[in-house]
C-alpha cells in the first residue's frame, strides 16, 4: 500500500533524466529568491509539465498516476471528504476498493495531510498521484453547488410555510447585514455555481408545481435544479430589490442591472423580468469583470478579416457595423476594437442600453427612456462633447441611424450594431429603415457579420469521419476534393460535462465599401449591389469560415452546418 514518504524532488527528477543538474541548480536559486515551490518553478520555465513531475513522483512511491481528465469521478464518493479539507489538503476520493479508499493527492509527500484524511474517513487509504491543476477542476465538479442550492431552496420553502416567519427577515430587507437571509444565500450559491460553470445566462422559470433554474452554457440551456414553486415569488422579489426595480409591479416586464461580488470574481448582472402564467420569469445575463477584456488578436478572426477591421478602426472617420442575431458576440467584437483604440489621445463616448462592459478611459452613457434619455437625445449631446470615437449600442431606428451616419461623415469614427442576416444585406437594411442611399454609400466603411459556434473540448477531441450527409455538404461548399483528415469531434469527458464541447468561437464575414460597391449602390438596379457584393465576398463568407473551423478540428461539421442553416 503506497504511503507518503519524504524525498528530494530535484534529485529524483535529475536521476530520472527529466532535467539536468545545471537546470536544477538554477531552479533552486529561483526558488530561494521567489519562495515558490520547486515544481512550480520548473513548470513555469517550461522545462517540465505537471504530468511529467506527477508521474515521476508516482514511480518513486510505487503509486498509480491518475489522469483526472479521463477519470470517471463519483461525486458521492468524493463528498465523503468535506470540501474544505479536500481543498486544503489538495486531495480527492477517487474510488472504493476492497482494502479501503483510493485518494488522489497532488502532494503525496504530505504526511500530515495523509494522516488527517485517514482520520476523517476512518478507512484504510491508498494513494494515487494527480496533477494539481486537474485536481482543482475535479474538486469544482465533485463539490458542485447543486445539492447546496437544493438544500437552501428546501430551507426557504420550509420557512415560507411557517406562519410566524417574517418575510423581511427571509428576504434580508430589514437587517443591515442580510447575507444570512435564506433567499440571499440561495441566490449567491446560484451565482457562484453559474460563474464556475462558465454560464452566460441564468433562467429562473416558475412552472405550475416547480421553480426551474437553468444555466446557458456555450449557447445551450442546462437544467441546474428544480425547487418548490412556492419560493418563486420570494426569489423574484429579492432580485427586483437588488436591481432597483418596482417590487409592486408584477403585471409588466421590467429591465435592470446590479453587481454581485463573489469569491471567484465580480459579476455585472443584466436582469429582465416577464410576467408569465405561473409567476414572474427572470432571465439574468452575466457579465464577468474578472475575465479581462479581449483584444482583436484573441478573437481568432481569419487574418484578412482582422487586417480589414484593424485598418478600418485606424481611419479617423467612417462607420463600422457589426451584425448578427442576439448572443452572437457583437458587443465583444466592438469592445475589442474600442480596447485597441483606447488611449489618452482619443475621446471615446459609448451610448448603450445597457452598458455591458466597463472599460477605464471611456465615457459610457446608459439609455434611460423613463427620463427621456433616449439614443437620439444622448447622441445629439455626445456630438457636442468633441468625441473622436462614438459607440452606439444599436441602430434601432431611422433617426439614430441618420445621426450616426452624419457623425461618420463629419470626422468621427462610429461603431455600432445592427440586426441583419449577413454582411451583404446590411446596406439594404439601412436604406429600408429610411436612411438616404447616398448617406449609406458615403459613411459606411466596413460591415462585419458574425455567429458563434461551440468548440470541441480539447481534452477529449478525437478524429472522426464525416457522415454521408456532412460529406455532401462539405463537397457542395468546397468541391469534390475535400481533405477531411482534420475533422474531429468530442465524445465527452468530465472536463466538458460529457457534452464534447467547451467554449465558443466566432465565425465571421466582412464587406468593405469599395468604390465599385459605392457605384453599384448608386445604380437604380438593386440587384447590381447584391451581385457586386457577392463577387467581392467570394470565398470569405460565414459558411466558408465555418467550414474552415470544421476542417481544422476546432468545431464539428454539425456545428458548422447549424450556422449555415441560420444564413441560408
Amino acid at each position: 500500500m503506497p504511503v507518503p514518504q519524504k524525498f528530494r524532488l530535484g534529485d529524483l527528477l535529475v536521476q530520472a533524466g527529466l532535467i539536468t543538474d545545471a537546470q536544477l541548480q538554477e531552479a533552486l536559486q529561483e526558488q530561494r529568491n521567489s519562495g515558490r515551490k520547486l515544481g512550480r518553478v520548473l513548470i513555469d520555465r517550461e522545462w517540465l509539465t505537471e504530468a511529467q513531475i506527477a508521474k515521476a513522483v508516482a514511480r518513486q512511491i510505487h503509486a498509480p498516476f491518475v489522469d483526472l481528465v479521463h477519470f470517471p469521478l463519483k461525486p458521492e464518493l468524493a463528498q465523503l471528504l468535506p470540501e474544505t479539507h479536500a481543498r486544503r489538503m489538495r486531495a480527492i476520493v477517487l474510488d472504493e476498493t476492497p482494502a479501503g479508499l483510493m485518494i488522489g493527492m497532488a502532494d503525496p509527500t504530505d504526511i500530515y495531510a495523509y494522516d488527517e484524511i485517514a482520520r476523517l474517513l476512518k478507512r484504510n487509504v491508498d494513494i494515487a498521484v494527480v496533477t494539481e491543476s486537474h485536481l482543482l477542476t475535479a474538486l469544482d465538479r465533485a463539490y458542485r453547488s447543486t445539492k447546496e442550492i437544493e438544500g437552501l431552496a428546501r430551507e426557504l420553502t420550509s420557512e415560507l410555510a411557517g406562519i410566524e416567519s417574517d418575510l423581511g427577515d427571509l428576504l434580508g430587507i430589514d437587517s443591515t447585514s442580510n447575507e444570512d437571509a435564506p433567499v440571499v444565500r440561495l441566490l449567491y450559491s446560484v451565482f457562484e455555481q453559474a460563474l464556475r460553470m462558465r454560464a452566460s445566462d441564468i433562467h429562473i422559470e416558475p412552472q405550475e408545481k416547480i421553480l426551474r433554474i437553468r444555466f446557458r452554457i456555450d449557447g445551450v440551456l442546462h437544467v441546474q435544479t428544480e425547487a418548490d414553486a412556492k419560493i418563486a415569488s420570494a426569489v423574484a422579489l429579492r432580485l427586483k430589490l437588488m436591481s432597483g426595480l418596482d417590487i409592486s409591479e408584477k403585471r409588466l416586464p421590467q429591465d435592470g442591472r446590479f453587481a454581485v461580488r463573489l469569491k471567484d470574481g465580480n459579476v455585472d448582472v443584466r436582469i429582465s423580468t416577464l410576467p408569465s402564467q405561473h409567476g414572474e420569469s427572470v432571465v439574468m445575463r452575466l457579465l464577468s469583470q474578472s475575465t479581462g477584456m479581449l483584444d482583436l488578436n484573441k478573437l481568432q478572426m481569419p487574418a484578412g478579416m482582422r487586417n480589414a477591421l484593424t485598418a478600418a478602426i485606424a481611419k479617423p472617420a467612417g462607420m463600422i457595423l457589426v451584425t448578427g442575431p442576439t448572443g452572437s458576440g457583437k458587443t465583444t467584437t466592438l469592445y475589442a476594437a474600442l480596447n485597441a483604440l483606447n488611449s489618452t489621445e482619443r475621446k471615446i463616448i459609448t451610448v448603450e442600453d445597457p452598458v455591458e462592459y466597463r472599460l477605464p478611459g471611456l465615457n459610457q452613457v446608459q439609455v434611460h427612456d423613463k427620463i427621456d434619455m433616449t439614443f437620439e437625445r444622448i447622441l445629439r449631446s455626445a456630438l457636442r462633447q468633441d468625441p473622436d470615437v462614438i459607440l452606439v449600442g444599436e441602430m434601432r431606428d431611422k433617426t439614430t441611424a441618420e445621426i450616426g451616419m452624419r457623425a461618420a461623415m463629419t470626422g468621427h469614427l462610429v461603431l455600432s450594431t445592427l440586426h441583419t442576416n449577413d454582411a451583404s444585406s446590411t446596406p439594404a437594411r439601412l436604406i429600408d429603415m429610411g436612411v438616404p442611399q447616398w448617406m449609406v454609400a458615403l459613411s459606411l466603411q466596413l460591415v462585419v457579420a458574425q455567429r458563434l459556434v461551440r468548440t470541441i473540448c480539447p481534452m477529449c477531441t478525437t478524429h472522426c469521419e464525416p457522415t454521408p450527409q456532412e460529406l455532401v455538404w462539405l463537397k457542395n461548399e468546397l468541391g469534390a476534393e475535400v481533405d477531411t483528415s482534420g475533422v474531429s469531434h468530442g465524445p465527452g469527458c468530465p472536463e466538458c460535462n460529457q457534452t464534447g464541447y467547451k467554449g465558443r468561437t466566432g465565425v465571421y464575414e466582412f464587406l468593405q465599401m469599395t468604390l465599385p460597391l459605392v457605384d453599384a449602390m448608386s445604380a437604380q438596379d438593386p440587384t447590381a449591389f447584391s451581385k457586386a457584393a457577392r463577387e467581392q465576398m467570394a470565398g470569405n463568407t460565414l459558411r466558408r469560415d465555418a467550414v474552415r473551423l470544421a476542417l481544422s478540428g476546432r468545431t464539428t461539421v454539425a456545428e458548422a452546418m447549424g450556422v449555415s442553416a441560420q444564413i441560408d
